[in-house]
């Protein structure tokens, strides 16, 4: 177990982490540590009363040891995610090599299926049997993808599907907003995205529709400062570094 303290004091590290939050990287972590006069130490375990804080007391930097320490720790455990991943996508591949596919449900039952297409070749429109089944008009569509002209003209109120766009992330930003409250497919986004090394840092290639990179910008805001909370100029340059690459992108 983890815990951070002030003299005589003993708090949980979800604690420390609502403390810091808006300082993701685990280096910055410390030092906002260090500027609070907050001690990191572990209390049980292999490295029990290891204090992660420790500085030299004629420098004030941190303790090589301690540094070295808490960069292998952040390793290990960027790893054992990284193999969770590739478990969860080999069990899929697994699954799908059995038949099972993955995926939310389609929206007209395959017993209906036929029906629809029968009834559409017959001349139904698209929009009486969304109506007529209770779905969109997008689902209809996708029953009767191949019995559609070439030319069909798309209707007004469907919106054409919006692709997805890849971008590298910044590290820095990716560490934020791991430890911030996302929705699922902000989340995703995360999860599936590839870790591009850079020197001593890294890149997080997410591939999401611009709506969520927008979304994602938005939910960063907090690393430029404002609000009684002071901005880390590291964080605050990758910031705009992910803001520049999504307004590039914007119509």
């Amino acid at each position: 177990m983890l815990t951070y303290a002030r003299p005589g004091d003993t708090v949980h590290i979800s604690e420390m982490f609502r403390l810091v939050r808006g300082t993701a990287h685990i280096l910055d972590v410390l030092d906002v540590l260090h500027r609070d006069r907050l001690a990191l130490r572990i209390h049980d375990g292999a490295f029990s009363a290891m204090d992660l804080t420790a500085r030299h007391p004629r420098t004030g930097e941190l303790l090589s040891t301690v540094k070295f320490m808490v960069q292998t720790l952040a390793a290990a455990g960027e790893l054992q995610r990284d193999l969770q991943r590739e478990l969860t996508y080999d069990g899929l591949r697994a699954a799908e090599a059995k038949g099972s596919k993955g995926g939310r449900r389609p929206a007209v039952a395959p017993t209906k299926t036929a029906d629809v297409r029968t009834a559409y070749l017959e001349g139904r429109s698209i929009a009486a049997l969304a109506r007529d089944h209770g779905v969109s008009r997008g689902a209809i569509r996708t029953v009767v993808a191949d019995l559609l002209p070439d030319h069909t003209a798309i209707e007004e109120d469907v919106p054409a599907p919006e692709l997805p766009i890849t971008l590298d992330m910044p590290g820095k930003v990716a560490d934020y907003l791991r430890a911030t409250e996302l929705e699922p497919a902000e989340r995703a986004a995360l999860d599936q995205g590839t870790t591009v090394r850079r020197g001593q840092g890294y890149t997080l290639r997410v591939t999401a529709v611009l709506a969520v990179h927008r979304r994602l910008l938005a939910l960063c805001q907090p690393l430029d400062g404002g609000q009684g909370t002071p901005a880390i100029p590291a964080q605050r340059t990758a910031r705009r570094e992910y803001e520049n690459r999504v307004t590039t992108l914007t119509p």
